[in-house]
């Protein structure tokens, strides 16, 4: 079932991406994440973060990510499509 709000986005097409998760990634992985920036947010008294943001193909190159997060044993935050890109 589909929900009404996504009715209008369209997971086959490139869009900019923002990826949140628990713990220090090193901007090191940029490369490996399709060259997403990466950046650490840390607050006293909480854990560190880390938020990807960047360019991605598709729904299946967004799942690639998101696997190679979990392979790496990163909590995934959230996940947030920021824009679509025109074509």
């Amino acid at each position: 079932m589909k929900s009404g709000k996504n009715k209008d986005i369209n997971f086959k097409k490139e869009a900019i991406y923002k990826i949140v998760v628990d713990g220090i990634l090193s901007e090191d992985y940029s490369n490996s994440f399709t060259g997403m920036q990466i950046n650490v947010i840390r607050k006293e008294a909480q854990r560190p973060i880390s938020t990807l943001i960047g360019e991605i193909k598709d729904q299946s190159a967004l799942s690639g990510v998101l696997n190679s997060l979990y392979d790496m044993q990163f909590t995934v935050i959230s996940v947030n499509m920021l824009s679509e890109m025109e074509s």
